[in-house]
């Protein structure tokens, strides 16, 4: 048996890229060390965390203590560590690394250096990696933990990412590398400023084998209303099909930086053992996410971070951070 390991099941450790002065970041440089180091300092209450860093010294100097927390160094493009780190899969009782192409969401950035990232510091994993010739960021793809792949058409088919496979040589490949029963496709729903092509990981998650966080925009005056809305009657349809519980999540206030409007959504919410961090950007709505979430994770802590700086660069918490099942130690 072979399947994508779920989020919610019990890690080993979190990776995270640091921000550095040739990423991205470099304009508010401060400001965004800042941001990543509340989410590592967050994180590392629960489990460790690998960070991935230009320069290890330095990056050392932006804690008080170093409990739970491991360095590796390599140079990045940038630091959006779902995108660009191995995956955790179970295979015949053993966890291997798939190491899949990075392309920047279909060439849309520089990527060279960050597609090496997972091969290059490979050593560092008490785990098996295997390299894939096939483009998938690790945001495209939401797992049951049982056999269930859910991803969006606009990202995972698109043509800027495998042109050369169409959509049932995609969907064999997929549940080939997971070995997936089921491959759900949502063919609807954006976030404004997102550059991924929508991927899953901004509007719907598995919170468990058989329940589903989305984004929800009750606004008909909002851009998003009718996207979401069809998106939420796709889920419905799939929750009837295959008795999924639906978890409604509020769509955000308009954030906005430099005139564009940001991709601010509560979906990019982070687990992590006996916890869930949740993503806030300063919006009435925060308070509400919260609730949401205290109301449906009984067994953990619901821990807001500020993820207002994220959100600059069109990411947020869950896009900055790579989850490690249990079983891959960090050697």
């Amino acid at each position: 048996m072979k399947s994508l390991i779920a989020e919610f099941e019990e890690q080993s450790f979190t990776q995270i890229i640091f921000p550095h002065k040739n990423s991205d970041w470099s304009s508010y440089l401060e400001e965004a060390e800042l941001c990543f180091v509340n989410i590592i300092n967050a994180i590392r209450e629960y489990q460790s965390v690998l960070i991935v860093c230009h320069n290890i010294e330095e990056v050392k100097g932006h804690f008080t203590n170093l409990k739970n927390l491991f360095f590796v160094e390599f140079k990045t493009n940038d630091t959006w560590a779902r995108d660009c780190s191995a995956l955790a899969i179970l295979d015949a009782k053993e966890i291997k690394l798939l190491d899949f192409t990075f392309n920047a969401w279909g060439g849309k950035f520089d990527s060279e250096k960050d597609n090496l990232m997972s091969r290059s510091i490979s050593s560092i994993y008490g785990a098996k990696l295997e390299t894939i010739d096939f483009v998938l960021e690790g945001g495209a793809v939401e797992s049951s933990g049982d056999g269930i792949i859910l991803t969006t058409s606009a990202c995972m088919l698109n043509k800027n990412r495998n042109p050369h496979l169409n959509e049932a040589q995609i969907t064999q490949k997929l549940k080939d590398f997971f070995g997936a029963s089921l491959i759900l496709y949502l063919n609807h729903g954006y976030l404004a400023g997102d550059d991924t092509d929508s991927h899953i990981d901004t509007l719907a998650r598995f919170i468990s084998r058989d329940s589903i966080m989305y984004v929800k925009c009750e606004d008909e005056n909002d851009e998003h209303f009718s996207e979401l809305k069809l998106m939420e009657d796709e889920l419905k349809n799939f929750a009837k099909l295959h008795d999924f519980k639906l978890i409604a999540l509020p769509m955000s206030d308009e954030v906005i930086f430099e005139d564009e409007r940001l991709p601010a959504t509560y979906a990019n919410f982070l687990f992590v053992n006996g916890a869930v961090i949740v993503p806030t950007y300063g919006v009435k709505q925060d308070a509400e996410a919260l609730e949401i979430f205290r109301a449906s994770f009984k067994d953990r802590e619901i821990v807001g971070v500020d993820c207002q700086t994220l959100i600059k660069q069109h990411g947020s918490l869950h896009c900055v951070t790579m989850n490690f099942a249990a079983g891959v130690s960090i050697n």
